[in-house]
């Protein structure tokens, strides 16, 4: 569900960006749309539990935690960075110079 609303948000985040920025502006969006994808995996604790319970499963170690929260969203991120990338391709191919 989370994976859904991000590509959502990429696919609105790619209408918005305004064409002129080009890579920067793409790389910018990216970026953010990874920090808030990876945030809202960290704190939404491990398949559901609250974070203390999740941070008992890795002995109390945030860095632990957050590095594997990093790792999931790594491999997640296939389908949002799709979706952004499509649309900004569509958009700068639309646009004339």
């Amino acid at each position: 569900m989370v994976v859904a609303a991000i590509a959502v948000l990429a696919f609105t985040l790619g209408m918005l960006t305004p064409t002129r920025w080009h890579v920067f502006g793409f790389l910018g969006a990216a970026v953010m749309l990874f920090l808030a994808q990876a945030t809202v995996n960290t704190f939404g604790g491990y398949a559901g539990t609250s974070l203390e319970e999740s941070l008992l499963l890795f002995n109390g170690s945030y860095v632990s935690y957050i590095g594997f929260n990093l790792q999931i969203t790594y491999r997640a991120f296939a389908l949002p960075l799709f979706v952004l990338g499509v649309v900004t391709v569509y958009r700068l191919s639309l646009r004339r110079d």
